[in-house]
């Protein structure tokens, strides 16, 4: 398995490996890669849906997405099938699902139509948007919690006809939770900026003039190219991020149709 750096801050592309046929040092070495470079891509990899999820046990759980459209023969594979895209809620900064307890652990996607030109995929270090705050900030991250809801999203998802959910049941299903607003990373022990702006409402305990004051800040730590990278895909590529210290962007710059698979391996509850 060999590694080229995407940028010096985070990712990795990957050579040498088949994800069809792995063994226990292969996801070693892979889940090592993750702790270095936080996001990683292997070219044309062309898994069909059975063994994207063979690859995505031999990591972990699975957790599948409460809501989002599903594949019709594998409900874990979340279907991301898109040609407009814009205002869907993947063109903005976020982690996935941290309106859950425990928020998963990792994010895979694969590729599988791609357009002609366009609909790269952004990740930004979490980590490095944590220690670019001035050290009293930092610190009061550290002592603070904020409030993750499904609500806006999940809103939004229905009223684009993206699922027919029912959002009371799913609130009564999947209440607020309140987690660190800088998390520490359980393998690597380092702290991430854990708020992003799809599913943080409110950092708990502020009045309503502190919270608009501050929030904003913090949100607006990931728009440093600096700590940021991107990926044009390639057709049969899979990326495999760490949800727990990256957020993602989806570049939604094309009008023609875009097919990804995704699934997302469990996490625990952030600390």
């Amino acid at each position: 398995m060999e590694l080229e750096p995407l940028t010096a801050k985070l990712g990795a592309r990957v050579t040498g490996v088949s994800l069809r046929s792995l063994e226990a040092p292969d996801i070693e070495g892979i889940e090592a890669a993750l702790r270095e470079h936080m996001v990683i891509v292997f070219p044309e990899q062309f898994l069909q849906p059975e063994e994207q999820l063979s690859f995505a046990r031999a990591l972990g759980e699975i957790d599948v997405a409460p809501f989002g459209p599903k594949h019709p023969e594998f409900p874990e594979l979340t279907v991301l099938d898109q040609q407009a895209p814009r205002g869907q809620g993947a063109d903005a900064w976020h982690s996935d699902n941290t309106y859950l307890a425990s928020p998963p652990r990792y994010t895979m996607l694969q590729a599988v139509q791609l357009p002609p030109v366009g609909g790269d995929t952004c990740w930004a270090n979490m980590y490095e948007a944590h220690e670019s705050l001035s050290e009293p900030l930092r610190r009061l991250t550290d002592e603070l919690t904020a409030t993750h809801d499904l609500t806006k999203m999940l809103t939004k998802a229905v009223e684009q006809g993206n699922s027919d959910a029912d959002l009371d049941e799913m609130r009564r299903l999947h209440p607020p939770q309140h987690h660190p607003v800088a998390r520490t990373h359980p393998d690597t022990g380092r702290r991430a900026l854990f708020v992003n702006g799809n599913f943080t409402t409110r950092i708990d305990g502020l009045t309503e003039a502190e919270n608009a004051a501050l929030l904003p800040v913090l949100l607006d730590t990931v728009n440093s190219p600096g700590i940021q990278c991107r990926y044009r895909w390639e057709p049969g590529a899979l990326a495999l991020w760490d949800n727990r210290c990256l957020q993602h962007y989806a570049v939604p710059d094309y009008d023609s149709r875009r097919v990804m698979h995704r699934l997302t391996i469990a996490g625990d509850r952030p600390r």
